[in-house]
């Protein structure tokens, strides 16, 4: 079936997102996944390119275009290049709405150039390592000081950790009201007290810097505040629809790619004296995914439509999360299984997908909490 949700502009677009790829990423990748970290100079060069701050307005040296569909892109095109590593989705979308929704003037003016640039990488800084997807848990605290706040706590599986410039932090800024006593703090690199864990070494997305941070007795001016005092709980409910659309995205471009290099392989690879292709069973596998993967793609198109036009809810922001991400885990686990034992050999490109794509219906809401979400609207 033809998309219907794209225009020239969105395809040329797509076509420079490639051509940054071809000459910036793939040809470095493997070893920044032995490094286990993307250099600095890659998100310079993603600025330059134009491919960081797309919706930042122009004042800040973004692109000053709010159409989700460039993000879409953007992941569709980083994912079929298999550099899940390269967090731009993470800065772009997740973090960049809360500094261009909540900052201040003179916060924007401060923070947003170099968010652009490449120059300030980002992270946000929910996860603790007794509280994941349970904001109420979170124990992390920011005592009022006066000019300040007082930081002390510890956050764990946080992306771009290592690299991070200016992290968000979600913060107990009051004992008392559970998850609406949370507010969100901007910590900067060389804070005092703040420190860094190791690199976490992960299963999957290996040249993505995942980090343990710390904060002792950090002091975080007042004006570090992001958003209101208190209000981080229905800060971050606003802003988890497109997070969870990015993963989505994702979740079915990756899909549909492992489809796609398992359709030549098996076209390819002979067993008993013919083309896999040519049994029965392989060919109902295929038929299967390609027909899950046609099906949801109509249903997540619809949905990166629905939220580039601001009517996207969070109900159907969850349903496209957990089953667009299940579908890439089922998937990449067939066509593993499709290329024997190939497969399981990382020189392989659906060995790195089964590896990379298993964080995906854990991350922005796990699959159980998406289902939680989705159930209460249809039977409060």
């Amino acid at each position: 079936m033809k998309r219907q949700i794209f225009d020239a502009d969105h395809e040329a677009f797509r076509r420079t997102v490639r051509t940054f790829l071809a000459k910036e990423v793939e040809p470095h990748y493997e070893q920044w996944e032995k490094d286990g970290i993307v250099p600095r100079e890659a998100w310079l060069a993603a600025g330059r390119q134009g491919l960081l701050g797309l919706a930042v307005p122009e004042e800040y040296g973004g692109g000053g275009n709010a159409d989700f569909r460039y993000s879409a892109v953007l992941a569709e095109e980083f994912t079929r290049a298999g550099a899940a590593g390269f967090a731009v989705g993470l800065h772009n979308d997740v973090i960049g709405p809360y500094l261009t929704s909540l900052g201040t003037d003179a916060q924007k003016r401060r923070w947003l150039p170099g968010f652009c640039s490449g120059g300030t990488i980002t992270a946000i800084a929910m996860t603790e390592p007794g509280a994941g997807s349970d904001l109420q848990a979170i124990r992390t605290t920011a005592a009022d000081r006066g000019d300040h706040w007082l930081l002390n706590g510890a956050k764990t599986f946080i992306s771009n950790g290592i690299l991070a410039d200016l992290v968000i932090v979600v913060a107990r800024t009051t004992p008392e009201g559970g998850a609406k006593g949370l507010s969100l703090l901007v910590v900067e690199r060389g804070a005092p007290g703040f420190t860094r864990g190791r690199n976490l070494d992960k299963i999957g997305q290996k040249a993505q810097d995942t980090a343990e941070l710390f904060f002792q007795d950090v002091r975080v001016p007042k004006g570090n505040l992001l958003g209101e005092v208190h209000g981080a709980f229905g800060h971050l409910m606003n802003h988890l629809a497109q997070e969870r659309m990015g993963i989505a995205v994702a979740g079915i471009t990756a899909a549909e790619h492992v489809l796609e290099l398992t359709t030549r392989y098996v076209k390819e690879r002979e067993a008993f004296g013919r083309p896999l292709a040519r049994h029965q069973h392989v060919r109902f596998e295929i038929a299967e995914m390609a027909t899950e993967c046609a099906v949801t793609r109509a249903f997540l198109d619809r949905c990166v439509a629905d939220h580039a036009a601001g009517t996207l809810d969070a109900v159907h922001a969850a349903m496209a999360k957990w089953w667009a991400t299940e579908l890439q885990k089922r998937v990449a686990d067939r066509c593993l299984q499709l290329h024997g034992g190939y497969g399981y050999m990382t020189e392989y490109r659906v060995a790195r997908a089964f590896t990379d794509g298993r964080v995906q219906t854990i991350y922005g809401g796990t699959t159980e909490i998406m289902k939680e979400i989705i159930g209460r609207s249809l039977l409060a």
